[in-house]
């Protein structure tokens, strides 16, 4: 449930509002970070205003990860006490899930549960990698650490991410504009088209049938022309979910250039992972239980789930490796081959994090030139469109001739 937290400065009268996703008044005073100077006003929000409320929230982001395991790191470093160091990350997040996520396990912290198991609770947002990484941190003393770990390698995550949303920025307006030009067209240019060659009754391309039976339902039904519009904007919000979906991940893999920067960006942050579980003392069968379990892409999900089990058979990392490399795409026998040199020179998790820095080096490379790479998508995409448009208006026109000798 929402919770909307009206804080007022008793000092300059000041007032601010916050949402917290909670159950309860307590944990949203909580959530919402108020200070001792300020008083507040707590309202419920329910029913068909919470769902709208929550179209336009900004959800759990990278960003909100980012700031809240670095702030927790620091303050654990500084030996401030544990709920005390929550408490001071409700400020340091933007979403109402994460204020809401805080409030609660400062709130089963205070009943007595462990970090690691009051964290579990909010699975949305803390994902299986992390719970493991912060329980192997409790159990060996080195939480700090551990979160430390976990807050660097999400920063590392944010940066290249915000180079590829910069990058897709030129591509979606494109698609906008293509949509807007198409709608706007189909009320002014088309509906001419469609008067002069309704009255020749000559037989008409199937692209210029298409576009006045487009341009006829729009006129006849003008709201209609909002939904390309609302559908883009959920496709926008929801890229995170469609993108999870198994068959849509095998689909976009396959397209170039966005493929690979797909499954870079997967074994990156999955080979990061593994590192960070091993690094951390997690007994290597679990460590890659839960890199299969938490990887973003159906393919890695697959490979860890089968190297685990070569493993479990006896095998050994380089042979289970080689066996699946298939999973990793062109660069399979490099990373088998670094797995190998690993399984003579006993290192730990030394070659994943190598893996892991060199796709990151890689992937950091392509969203500097992100612009560059998806242009020719873009130029294909707009040619496409554009295309199909002068052909579907200009092509009557070339018979247009003909269509009148024979009315004569």
């Amino acid at each position: 449930m929402l919770k909307k937290v009206r804080l007022t400065n008793i000092q300059n009268r000041q007032k601010s509002e916050v949402l917290v996703d909670t159950l309860s008044d307590d944990r949203a005073l909580l959530g919402a970070g108020q200070m001792s100077n300020e008083l507040a006003e707590i309202n419920s929000i329910s029913g068909l205003d919470e769902m709208v409320q929550r179209l336009f929230l900004p959800g759990p982001s990278m960003s909100d990860r980012v700031g809240f395991f670095n702030g927790l790191a620091k303050c654990f470093e500084r030996n401030i006490p544990t709920i005390k160091s929550f408490q001071l990350q409700v400020n340091r997040v933007r979403s109402p899930r994460y204020r809401g996520a805080i409030a609660d396990i400062c709130g089963d912290l205070q009943s007595g549960d462990r970090i690691s198991d009051a964290m579990a609770k909010s699975s949305d947002i803390f994902t299986p990698d992390m719970i493991a990484l912060i329980r192997a941190g409790e159990e060996a003393g080195q939480l700090p650490v551990v979160l430390r770990r976990v807050g660097n390698s999400q920063k590392k995550a944010l940066t290249i991410m915000r180079k590829l949303q910069a990058g897709m920025i030129y591509p979606a307006i494109v698609l906008v504009i293509g949509v807007a030009v198409i709608i706007t067209m189909s009320f002014t240019l088309i509906p001419a088209m469609v008067k002069l060659y309704s009255s020749l009754g000559s037989k008409l391309p199937f692209a210029t049938t298409v576009l006045m039976k487009l341009s006829d339902t729009l006129i006849k039904y003008p709201w209609t022309a909002v939904i390309p519009f609302v559908g883009l904007f959920f496709l926008f919000k929801r890229w995170g979910k469609i993108m999870a979906v198994p068959s849509v991940q095998r689909f976009m893999i396959g397209i170039p250039v966005v493929g690979d920067i797909i499954r870079k960006s997967a074994a990156a942050t999955s080979f990061r992972c593994l590192a960070l579980l091993v690094d951390a003392n997690v007994r290597l069968k679990t460590a890659l239980e839960i890199t299969s379990e938490s990887a973003q892409h159906v393919f890695y999900r697959e490979f860890f789930s089968r190297v685990n089990h070569h493993l479990s058979v006896g095998r050994s990392m380089a042979e289970s490796f080689l066996l699946e490399s298939h999973w990793l795409g062109s660069d399979g026998r490099t990373i088998c081959g670094v797995m190998e040199l690993a399984g003579e020179t006993g290192s730990g998790a030394e070659p994943l994090n190598e893996i892991a820095d060199d796709y990151e080096e890689e992937l950091d490379l392509m969203a500097s030139q992100i612009d560059k790479l998806i242009e020719p998508v873009t130029i294909l995409v707009l040619g496409t469109l554009v295309g199909f448009l002068i052909y579907a208006i200009y092509s009557p026109i070339f018979s247009l001739g003909d269509a009148l000798l024979t009315r004569k």
